[in-house]
């Protein structure tokens, strides 16, 4: 089990907004649950607000500014909601046992949206970049 599960979803939430939590906790994972817990307490449009926000702080903080992409911040927030919107389940740790596309293909599943690398674009890092294959719900 990852580190971030060792924290409640508020833990989890407050230790990320204040950049207290763990760099080496901040997974692929727990990016996907930050943002199932943003749209599960917010809905969607506060979530892609507050995500790439707290996430430009965060590894402003850690040192890891070259890191952020907005775009791909932005598809992981809009893939847990297309994936929450067919969901049963009510906790993060079910949904991504329901769900294992988006832990362990993530990179495929970015690929039916986008028909071009937006894990290297420069402008993919600082603006978002509408998919030019398949829309997001």
């Amino acid at each position: 089990m990852e580190k971030h599960f060792e924290l409640s979803d508020a833990e989890f939430e407050q230790k990320f907004i204040t950049c207290e939590l763990n760099p080496s906790h901040f997974s692929h994972e727990a990016h996907l649950r930050l943002a199932w817990i943003h749209i599960d307490n917010y809905g969607i449009e506060q979530a892609e607000k507050n995500i790439p926000y707290q996430l430009q702080k965060f590894v402003n903080h850690v040192g890891a500014k070259g890191k952020f992409n907005m775009t791909l911040t932005l598809a992981a927030v809009k893939a847990v909601y297309h994936f929450m919107l067919k969901s049963n389940s009510n906790n993060f740790k079910d949904f991504i046992a329901e769900f294992p596309r988006l832990k362990y293909n993530f990179k495929e599943l970015m690929g039916h949206h986008y028909g071009f690398d937006i894990y290297h674009s420069n402008l993919a890092k600082t603006a978002f970049l509408e998919p030019d294959l398949i829309p997001f719900d």
